[in-house]
């Protein structure tokens, strides 16, 4: 693949997170959010063991390090985390402004990549971390 094959995955992800929000706005109606992200939970997980199990992957658990594990937990505890959240705020919101808002993850996690990843901050990230802020902004007020 291309060097900028990630782009196709990038959309795709794009893709299923928007579908993800307007289906689970759907089926939240009448249902407690952690509930609705307990259900969510289950079938990602079932999936994503389904996945390493047909692709042959499983014997590659016992060859990962400890940060990598640890990495690993605190990510799925910060996922979790965000989950419950965001099933929340679109139980209580218009999908419309919830969806927004949590793309708002966006400009965080680029600001986390410069100061924890030590990512070069470029004036074009500025400039498009600044207008995915204002677009939010726009968009929810």
């Amino acid at each position: 693949m291309s060097n900028n094959s990630w782009v196709i995955y990038a959309l795709l992800s794009a893709f299923f997170a928007a579908l993800t929000s307007i289906l689970a706005k759907i089926g939240i109606e009448n249902v407690n959010s952690n509930l609705a992200t307990a259900i969510r939970t289950i079938v990602i997980l079932v999936l994503a063991w389904m996945i390493v199990f047909v692709t042959g992957k499983q014997s590659e658990l016992a060859s990962l390090s400890g940060k990598s594990l640890v990495f690993l937990i605190l990510s799925g505890l910060a996922t979790g985390a965000s989950w419950l959240f965001y099933f929340k705020a679109l139980q209580m919101g218009e999908a419309s402004k919830v969806i927004p808002v949590d793309k708002l993850s966006l400009v965080f996690g680029m600001v986390l990549a410069f100061i924890v990843l030590k990512e070069v901050v470029t004036a074009k990230a500025v400039i498009g971390g600044v207008l995915i802020a204002v677009g939010t902004l726009v968009l929810v007020l």
